[in-house]
């Protein structure tokens, strides 16, 4: 599997008219080299493969960077790197530029005097768009672990317990079944809270006759799921109701129209189009969903911007919502995987209200 990461990437480089790509993302780093290990950089040429990095990771990188010469540093890596580039012959060597901080470039324009550097951008991040085996595993058992946690904190959640209560049963349930740590900061938002988008759990109290939003996700050997629940404490009124009943239509209503080929931004306008009909339009303000792995947020986005493609092998969020401030808020989330017709749907927790 690491192997076809690196031809692809000599493939990339190549497209790049590059003679060598120096790796600095730790996400990068690791997806084409399969090396977990927090220093490092990866170089790549069409005839060599080099993972750089200090004596604490040595034995490490030789255990889990296969395909690569793992090479120890001495007490400058760059310096070692331009010796390494100079023997291969290195005239023109790529960067990724979103990852450099502009001191880093500094010292690259110094340390690689007489070597081309040419900025570039998301040529690994494209390849990790297309999930092989090894990660559609990972990601699936992310989703069991997060989906299991789901249907524990139901049993939890009760008014007076507090947000950050809730957070922290979540995450610690997902560890106990094998998780590294939680995908992101988990998001517990009640009441008028839930109206947040993005409501970090606080020390607010659940009560009673409110909406609670639900957003997390396990972290499963380094890659991610992403699940969005909402679910009412107490006795719903009608506008609740209607309210959940629109993005639960509009996540059914894009779960039945995806299909490969279809741009991000018609993606995004399935449920879009749908919840403005529904004259809510004003009040869904984010993108319908993204791409994860590696990371939460990888480069595909549903949006009202994205001109590019679905394409098999892609994974991303479905995620409508509606956000009404001092009232509340509702979202739903699923992940899916797209396939070679249409898409498969990664998530199965129930998406109809629950009312605890």
């Amino acid at each position: 599997m690491k192997a076809r990461r690196l031809g692809k990437a000599r493939e990339a480089i190549a497209r790049q008219e590059l003679d060598a790509l120096l790796i600095s993302s730790p996400f990068n780093r690791r997806y084409v080299t399969g090396f977990t290990g927090t220093a490092g950089w990866a170089v790549i040429t069409q005839e060599q493969a080099w993972l750089v990095t200090d004596f604490r990771y040595v034995r490490q990188a030789e255990q889990q960077a296969m395909e690569f010469e793992v090479v120890q540093h001495g007490g400058e890596p760059l310096e070692f790197i331009r010796e390494k580039l100079s023997t291969a012959g290195v005239k023109k060597m790529g960067f990724e530029k979103h990852h450099v901080p502009f001191a880093d470039y500094e010292a690259y324009e110094r340390t690689f005097a007489g070597i081309e550097l040419a900025p570039t951008g998301n040529v690994i991040e494209k390849l990790r768009g297309i999930k092989d085996e090894e990660e559609q595993r990972c990601i699936r058992k992310a989703i069991e672990i997060t989906e299991q946690a789901f249907a524990f904190i139901l049993g939890v959640m009760k008014p007076g317990v507090t947000e950050r209560d809730v957070a922290t049963e979540l995450e610690y349930f997902m560890r106990k079944k094998g998780a590294v740590s939680s995908a992101y900061p988990t998001i517990v938002a009640s009441g008028a809270r839930s109206a947040l988008p993005h409501g970090l759990a606080s020390d607010k109290p659940l009560g009673m006759n409110e909406f609670v939003t639900l957003d997390f996700g396990a972290n499963y050997d380094g890659y991610c799921s992403d699940l969005t629940r909402t679910v009412f404490i107490g006795k719903p009124t009608e506008r609740h109701r209607e309210i959940y009943g629109i993005v639960l239509d509009a996540n059914k209503s894009v779960l039945e129209g995806l299909k490969p080929g279809m741009t991000g931004k018609e993606g995004d306008a399935l449920a879009r189009e749908y919840i403005s009909r529904r004259g809510y339009g004003e009040y869904f303000g984010h993108g319908l969903g993204h791409a994860f792995g590696l990371e939460i947020h990888e480069l595909m986005r549903f949006s009202k911007q994205t001109e590019d493609r679905l394409e098999p092998g892609m994974i991303m969020t479905v995620e409508p919502g509606i956000y009404l401030p001092d009232f509340g808020g509702v979202r739903i989330e699923d992940d899916i995987l797209i396939t070679d017709t249409g898409i498969e749907v990664l998530t199965t927790s129930n998406k109809e209200l629950i009312v605890l």
